[in-house]
């Protein structure tokens, strides 16, 4: 046999056994144990998914078509029930034929292409965070770059408990999480974030674009998963992750309220007028809402509601287009209900006092005996906590309860 031959023959061979080796070595080892670092249980790989729909924008209000995130873990304990499994959204074109559209500012042409979209896929899921007895689920907005918002209410009002006392259930603490807006960002704070995820198993994220505009999107894709995975918890109550929450206050508060009530309480807003003026955050043009008033509605940045009436806000929320400001069409969900919010002195989402200037917006007498109050940062967050739950002496007692 010549020399060439003998090569190649022991090259067949060798790649032969090759294979027979992979091929046992395949069988013997679930795919978990090929990662070079081993998940934790409540965690697996997610495909990564890609849009299908053809996006008008390389930096489109959404998703980058090209952007392809690298897989993400996802929890696997309860059911896996999220039907929305790939981002399937192309731009209505339909609306550049109208005159009033052509008029738009771009962010609301934006808008307006995509509001048709209204579900993404799960990135990251803890249904177990409903197992069990809960009483209160404390629900968070945040967004990926924050952490250390959220770090800071773990360790001060967001710290779960066993026991709401009395008899009661527990109280679980989920962030609320889209994807970072800036591409050159995304993968960085998404490995962040799977890390912390890992730490700690209280993020919710779902693959749509962390901006202003999508924080309505972050209202409807929790009332999903609460009416998924989380259907007979009795209360919740949801807030910004720059608000100081009194939980003593908010049990006290629920302690004589029953879930079938058409509870939704917080700092109510009556008679508010779209903003017109384009230099303000809150602008709204006369072509996306041309009534002079909105529906009352409780400011964003937190509210109480029974559980009951959340799983009829979700269906109630399906019946109407998208708006782009979040506590606005919530206040719109619940006019389609018939429902009308609750006003309490305790939610302070304006602070303490409007004037930013005043005295009481830093006096922990004042924070003591409130529910809800906007606005902190981590440092004053952590500051004013230790304070209120020193051995603070007031001189008098406010009643808000």
């Amino acid at each position: 046999m010549s020399l060439w031959k003998k090569t190649v023959y022991r090259s067949l061979c060798l790649a032969l056994g090759l294979l027979v080796a992979l091929t046992v070595f395949q069988r013997s080892l679930t795919p978990r144990q090929f990662l070079q670092e081993p998940l934790p249980p409540t965690l697996e790989p997610q495909k990564a998914q890609k849009p299908n729909g053809q996006l008008v924008n390389p930096n489109n209000f959404w998703k980058n078509l090209q952007d392809v995130a690298a897989p993400t873990p996802m929890a696997s304990q309860g059911p896996q029930a999220w039907d929305v499994t790939t981002t399937n959204c192309s731009a209505n074109i339909n609306l550049t034929r109208q005159p009033w559209f052509k008029g738009l500012e771009p962010q609301f042409r934006q808008f307006l292409f995509y509001r048709h979209c209204r579900y993404f896929p799960m990135l990251l899921n803890h249904p177990e965070k409903c197992g069990g007895d809960v009483y209160l689920l404390v629900v968070v907005k945040s967004v990926i770059t924050q952490h250390d918002r959220r770090e800071a209410i773990r360790q001060t009002w967001g710290r779960e408990r066993e026991s709401a006392g009395r008899g009661r259930g527990a109280v679980r603490t989920l962030f609320l999480l889209g994807t970072a807006s800036k591409q050159e960002e995304r993968t960085h704070y998404q490995q962040l974030l799977a890390y912390e995820d890992r730490l700690y198993g209280d993020i919710l994220q779902w693959d749509f674009l962390d901006t202003f505009f999508n924080l309505t999107l972050k209202e409807i894709h929790f009332l999903k998963w609460l009416d998924i995975y989380c259907p007979h918890v009795p209360f919740i109550f949801k807030g910004d992750d720059d608000v100081f929450v009194n939980p003593t206050n908010l049990l006290e508060f629920l302690a004589d309220r029953q879930p079938q009530e058409n509870l939704f309480v917080g700092d109510v807003l009556q008679h508010a007028r779209p903003i017109r003026r384009k230099d303000n955050k809150y602008y709204i043009p006369g072509a996306l809402y041309s009534k002079a008033s909105y529906p009352p509605y409780a400011g964003g940045g937190g509210f109480l509601m029974a559980g009951s009436l959340a799983r009829r806000l979700h269906h109630a929320c399906d019946t109407l287009e998208l708006y782009p400001i979040d506590d606005v069409f919530l206040g719109m969900c619940l006019e389609v209900l018939g429902v009308r919010p609750m006003a309490h002195e305790g939610f302070k989402t304006f602070g303490i006092s409007r004037n930013r200037n005043s005295r009481m917006n830093k006096e922990p007498c004042f924070f003591r005996a409130m529910l809800v109050v906007h606005k902190l940062l981590p440092p004053e967050l952590l500051a004013m906590w230790g304070l209120v739950h020193s051995n603070l002496t007031c001189s008098r007692k406010l009643q808000v309860l």
